[in-house]
């Protein structure tokens, strides 16, 4: 079974922030499904079963906080009889621009601490990946801080934008594979429209 999971922070505080992208996408993939990430699994939230391209899946949305991702995989995966190969994980990404999307398969943390924390939980840095840019065209300052920040009104379309993209490109992972799904998405750039 699929695991898709999205990273970010728990709690109201969070919820509009650049760094909760990973929740927001989870949660609109089990929306369109009329699932609700509700139930608790270990330290994460799940959906109930839904099904992507055709295969069964699950939305997860870890509830350790950025820096404790990992934390939440083994329960998870124990739940779902699933493992690192059947894993997509959605998250913000402040190397790529706003209105940009990556899809790897595998590759470094660059800096996420979510990332980081899933790679030492895994022992390896292979899994499935989607990275939603949030750098705006602007001086950000302090990253913490701007991570951290409510998305300003003039980022807000552009990533509603690539949410959506993004959540096309989970589906195009699970039903076309890993090359198909970087073939129609890695090029796309929201800023050109």
């Amino acid at each position: 079974m699929w695991v898709i999971l999205g990273l970010g922070n728990p709690g109201e505080e969070y919820a509009d922030t650049y760094h909760n992208v990973g929740f927001r996408v989870v949660q609109r993939i089990a929306e369109e499904q009329r699932a609700r990430i509700r139930e608790r699994c270990g330290p994460a939230l799940v959906s109930s079963k839904l099904v992507l391209a055709g295969q069964p899946a699950a939305a997860v949305m870890p509830q350790t906080y950025m820096n404790k991702s990992g934390a939440a995989l083994v329960p998870v995966w124990e739940r779902f009889e699933s493992s690192a190969q059947q894993t997509i994980v959605v998250y913000d990404d402040l190397a790529l621009p706003l209105g940009k999307l990556r899809v790897r398969q595998k590759g470094s943390a660059g800096g996420h601490n979510g990332i980081k924390s899933i790679i030492s939980a895994l022992g390896s840095d292979e899994f499935l990946r989607v990275r939603i840019g949030i750098l705006p065209d602007r001086e950000v300052g302090d990253v913490r801080d701007f991570v951290l920040s409510r998305v300003a009104k003039a980022d807000r379309v552009l990533l509603d934008q690539t949410e959506e993209i993004a959540m096309k490109a989970v589906e195009t992972l699970i039903g076309d594979g890993i090359e198909k799904a970087m073939a129609a998405y890695n090029g796309v750039d929201l800023r050109e429209n």
